[in-house]
This record gives C-alpha cells, sequence and structure tokens, in this order.
C-alpha cells in the first residue's frame, strides 16, 4: 500500500498540487495552503449560498486566543460567538457589495503606513515591524490588507446610517432633563422562604415544559475517540545536557538579551561643527576615565533633553529598533561598560550598559536544559512524525500503532463538534474526527500537526447520532426548571398582593432597603449596592402622583418589589455640558439602534443555513 503512494505521488496529478502549494505558499502565506484542501468540505454556515467555513471560524478562535484578550478554557464559548459574528459580517458584506463600496489599494496603503503599531521609533513605516505584528496576530500581509479593506467598508456603512440621523432642540433639552433625573425608592426581596405554599410538582407540569423547551434537551451528534500523540517535549525528557552546553546557552541569551542603555549623546549642525561635537564628547570619555559619574556627565554634556536629567537613561533596547552602529555597540558591552565614540544618524554617543534582561544562570538551568533537550531531541521526533504517516495509514487499528511507536493510547469521552476539553480543542482535531473516512468508513485519520513539536493521529472509537434526550434521562433538570419557575411565579404573585395591600393603606411588615435621590448616571454606570433588575425598574416606572408607584422584578435571591416614592428635575437641566452628553449618547444609540435594525433585516431576508 505504501510503495501504491509512492507511484503515485509521480503523477502529473500529483505534480499539479505540488505545483498549486508552492504557489500559494510563495504568493499567499500558509492559509492559502489549508485553504486549497479544505475548500468546500468543510462548511458549517451557508449565508444566502456563501459558505462559512469551519477553517474560518478556528482561525478568529486562534487569533482572540492568541492575543490573549481570550482565555483558552473560554474556547468552546468563544467559538459560538465567532460563528455569529461572521455570519453577521458576510451579511454586511453581501449588502455592501450591493451597494457597490469601494475602498481604493492607495486608501489601504495609506491607513497602513500611518498605524502606529507598524511604525518604528522615528514615527517611520518599517516593513519589519509590519509583518512581525501579523505574524503574530496570525494574518498574512494579503489576508490583513483584505480585512482591512472589509473593516474600511463596513465603517463607511455605519458612518452613513449614522450621519443620516439628527436631534432636534426640543428632544435634546428634553433628553438632558431625563440624563439629570433622580429617583428616590425603596424595595425589598421576597426569597423562596416568602413561600407559604409548598411547591407541587405533577408528571404533567413536567412533560408540559420538556415538551416546550425540547431544544434544550437535544444531545448533538457525538463520538468516542481513540487517539495517540506524539510529544517532542515528551522525547526530551530523558535527553541528558551537561553543564557546559547549559552554560553556552546562557551565553548566546546574554549576547541577544534586551539591555538598559544610558547615553551621553552630542549633536551638530547648526550650533557645532562635528569636530567640535567630537571634542565635546571626548572631553566628556576622558573625565569618566578618570572616575567622573557617568550621571553627572550626562546632565552636564548630553543634548539629549529627554534623558540627559535621568542619568542618561534609555530603557531597555532590543535589537532591530536603533541605528546599526548603536546597536553594534550597545549589545558589545557586558553591563558597566562604556563604550567609545559611537557615531548614528542622531549624532555622536557614549553609551553604557546598565544591566541585562535577563535572570541569573541558575534560574535558567531548567528552562536552558529542556530548550537543548528539545534540539536534540528534533531528529528523533522527526523519524517517528514519519513512522506515525506511514504506520497510521497503513494499519487498521490505533493499539497498533501506539505499540510499534511506544505512544500511550488514549481515549475521549463522549464530545461533539464544538464541545471538546483539552487537547481535542486544538484546530482541525475535531473536524478531522467527523471526516467521513473517519467517521463512517472507520479509517485512522490522517497525521494532525497540532503544533511544531506535537503530532495526533485519531479513531473514532463509537459515534451515536444527534437525539433530542428522552424526559426520563433529564428530568432531574427539567424538575429544577418547572420547580424555579413555579417559585418566582409564587414570588411574583406575593409582590402583587403586598402591592396591593399597599394601595389600599395597610402596611405589612417588611424590610425595605431605601434609595435616595438616585441618578440615571449612577444606575447606568453601576455606582451602588442596589441590584441592576432594580435600578432599571425604577427608571421605568410611571413618576408618581400622590402615593407611591409599585413595581416588581426578578433577582438573584428572588423577587424585588420596589416602591417609587419621588421623581425630582434636577435645576440645572438646562447645562450645555448636560445637554451635549445626553445629545452624543442618544445619537450614539440611535445609530446603534440604525445599525441593529440593519442587520435585523438582512438576517430577516436571509436563506441561512446550519450545516
Amino acid at each position: 500500500m505504501l510503495q501504491q503512494i509512492r507511484d503515485r505521488s509521480q503523477s502529473l496529478i500529483a505534480k499539479i498540487i505540488v505545483g498549486a502549494v508552492v504557489v500559494a505558499l510563495a504568493l499567499f502565506g500558509i492559509e492559502s495552503v489549508v485553504g486549497l484542501f479544505t475548500s468546500g468540505a468543510d462548511d458549517v454556515v451557508e449565508v444566502n449560498g456563501e459558505p462559512i467555513t469551519r477553517q474560518q471560524i478556528e482561525t478568529e478562535v486562534q487569533r482572540g486566543i492568541r492575543s490573549g484578550q481570550v482565555p483558552p478554557e473560554q474556547e468552546r464559548q468563544l467559538r459560538n460567538q465567532v460563528t455569529e459574528q461572521l455570519v453577521t459580517l458576510e451579511l454586511l458584506d453581501q449588502y455592501i457589495a450591493e451597494g457597490d463600496m469601494h475602498v481604493s489599494d492607495q486608501q489601504l496603503d495609506q491607513v497602513i503606513v500611518n498605524r502606529a503599531e507598524f511604525q518604528d521609533q522615528s514615527g517611520n513605516f518599517s516593513t519589519d515591524l509590519f509583518r512581525n505584528r501579523l505574524a503574530s496576530a496570525g494574518y498574512t500581509p494579503l489576508s490583513f490588507r483584505q480585512q482591512l479593506k472589509n473593516d474600511l467598508m463596513r465603517q463607511q456603512m455605519q458612518q452613513g446610517l449614522t450621519a443620516s440621523d439628527f436631534l432636534l432642540d426640543s428632544e435634546r433639552q428634553r433628553l438632558a432633563q431625563l440624563q439629570n433625573q433622580t429617583r428616590s425608592f425603596r424595595y425589598h426581596v421576597l426569597t423562596p422562604e416568602d413561600v407559604d405554599a409548598e411547591i407541587d410538582i405533577t408528571d404533567a407540569d413536567l412533560q408540559s415544559y420538556y415538551d416546550a423547551h425540547q431544544a434544550e434537551y437535544r444531545r448533538p451528534e457525538e463520538v468516542r475517540l481513540n487517539y495517540v500523540i506524539l510529544d517532542q517535549a515528551d522525547m526530551a525528557k530523558d535527553i541528558e545536557v551537561d553543564d557546559q552546553a547549559l552554560r553556552q546557552a546562557y551565553a548566546k541569551r546574554q549576547d541577544n538579551a534586551e539591555r538598559r542603555v544610558s547615553h551621553i549623546m552630542v549633536t551638530y549642525g547648526d550650533d557645532r561643527t562635528e569636530q567640535e561635537a567630537r571634542q565635546r564628547l571626548e572631553e566628556a570619555r576622558q573625565r569618566l576615565q578618570q572616575g567622573d559619574d557617568f550621571t553627572a556627565l550626562a546632565a552636564k554634556y548630553s543634548d539629549d533633553g529627554t534623558t540627559a536629567d535621568d542619568q542618561g537613561d534609555l530603557g531597555y533596547i532590543s535589537r532591530g529598533f536603533f541605528d546599526e552602529a548603536f546597536e553594534e555597540a550597545a549589545y558589545s558591552l557586558a553591563p558597566g561598560q562604556v563604550s567609545d565614540i559611537v557615531e548614528t544618524d542622531n549624532g555622536l554617543h557614549i553609551l553604557k550598559v546598565t544591566e541585562l534582561d535577563l535572570p541569573p544562570f541558575e534560574e535558567l538551568r531548567d528552562t536552558l536544559r529542556q530548550e537543548l533537550a528539545l534540539g536534540q531531541a528534533g531528529d528523533r521526533f522527526n523519524e517517528q512524525a514519519q513512522r506515525l504517516i506511514d504506520e497510521s495509514f497503513a494499519a487498521d487499528d490505533l493499539a497498533s500503532v501506539a505499540e510499534d511507536l511506544g505512544l500511550e493510547l488514549q481515549q475521549s469521552d463522549w464530545v461533539s463538534r464544538n464541545d471538546a476539553e483539552g487537547v481535542l480543542t486544538e484546530p482541525a482535531v475535531m473536524a478531522a474526527a467527523f471526516e467521513p473516512d473517519v467517521l463512517e468508513n472507520g479509517y485512522n485519520s490522517e497525521v494532525i500537526e497540532l503544533d511544531d513539536q506535537r503530532r495526533m493521529v485519531l479513531r473514532v472509537a463509537e459515534h451515536r447520532e444527534a437525539t433530542t434526550l428522552p424526559l426520563e434521562e433529564v428530568r432531574d433538570q427539567v424538575q429544577e426548571q418547572v420547580k424555579a419557575n413555579k417559585i418566582d411565579d409564587a414570588l411574583r404573585g406575593r409582590a402583587s398582593e403586598l402591592a396591593a395591600s399597599l394601595r389600599d393603606g395597610q402596611a405589612p411588615t417588611l424590610e425595605w432597603q431605601q434609595a435616595n435621590q438616585v441618578s440615571r448616571q449612577e444606575a447606568g454606570q453601576g455606582n451602588t449596592n442596589i441590584p441592576e433588575p432594580v435600578l432599571s425598574t425604577a427608571f421605568k416606572l410611571p413618576k408618581p402622583e400622590q402615593e407611591s408607584v409599585y413595581g416588581q422584578t426578578t433577582v438573584e435571591d428572588g423577587v424585588a418589589l420596589i416602591a417609587l416614592t419621588a421623581v425630582s428635575e434636577n435645576e440645572q437641566a438646562e447645562d450645555t455640558q448636560a445637554t451635549g452628553f445626553a445629545s452624543q449618547l442618544t445619537q450614539r444609540l440611535r445609530a446603534q439602534a440604525a445599525v441593529q435594525g440593519l442587520l435585523e433585516e438582512l438576517r430577516a431576508q436571509a436563506d441561512i443555513k446550519r450545516l
């Protein structure tokens, strides 16, 4: 079988595929190669016939995790959010395309070169910074340009919606009054202990709730997986690294470590000639050799006003950010050493390295040992990875592969496409598990590259179709929810009874919590200890004429009964600052409503298929 594969790899078709891969890599980066083999085979959603693929979703999920904005344990929730966001963006992009909106290449170039994150310390666009920042965020230059182009066109569309909205002067004044309004109220929280009657739950109640909420008890298509992982780090654990190699590795780190540098800079041009600048700096250098303090000399001689009074301190520097001569001199010095005169485009300098951003050798010993051991395990890892490819393809099971390569055969619990844990959440793993050859024909998966140091092969051990779980299997969950709903209904009924008694002049014994002169700003910013649902409801109740106005709302501990006693209009409601704030706030809300309305209309008219 393996020989047949080798024979087929010499065919014309194979050469065409390899050529396509090479061209794609050269022109567009690795994203295009992934797309070359996954396009059309792993669509998750179709929006008016346009597919959203699992690759797109996983790319955005990993970008979110890599950026540090989302912790890995929230990957499942992020994946669902990303899917919905991509549907929304696809709808917007289709709407924009119909409107013939356009962003030129020149506009894109201008935006890119003006972004601060792509500029060096001189404020100039840096190609190296551009590529490095994109790589760290998971973009190629082409994919970033396309993403930026889409973002700019979406921004155009939204600005068009917001610019078409306006407020009348009378509306602005009224908004300012509402913004400055304060309300006084009291509230009492009814808890489940306030329910007098015992909660009775019948089988009919359970069946009725279950029938109305079956979607909540639907189990997705699931598999149980056997899998093996080839891990270079595990192979490195048994490799011995001697002390000399560790110290050599530490010396290399010292050579490239960021270092804190102070300098004395003397410029020349209008005020002095280059020769005069050299003489001035030479005088400073001689005084250093005589034992004068670098800090004092920097204050006296340096023309760098931002550092002269701060010991000449430039902070920590790294390679690639300064003039080549400056960098070469800085990285040739050990802590405490001072350079000769260094000439750069900015002037003449004397440099002093004050410290390295590097822990002591003993603190890094274990890290260095691991790095060196990993490097030494590289050849063995590559050999084993090739064996894993060959043997897993030819084998009729996964246990024999694990035994031959000395790997642990691991087994998962039941998992679905979007509900997995640990290593199974890595990109491409669940996609491989649900490939037809793996899921339906029972083959081992192709070797999955988890990262540079790990490879995985999986096999489906068991498979079960999506189904709605029977009531008996979810009875406990249903009963818990029905009970919670009945308690909430009972507490709302009790709150209504208490409100009626209060309106009739009766005074039931309640532990009221008082809130006086609470403003809308406090309500919106969470600056009080009052539960948010209570604040929100208190500001929705109508203004009381003589007697209190009552309302109720569900809170974390139960149901809150609210008595609104007074509404005060602030005397400074005409203040222009308050008016301006309210106007800006409302216009933002109207703009958001306009965009949201458009999205809702696009969704309502769209043909969205979940695959």
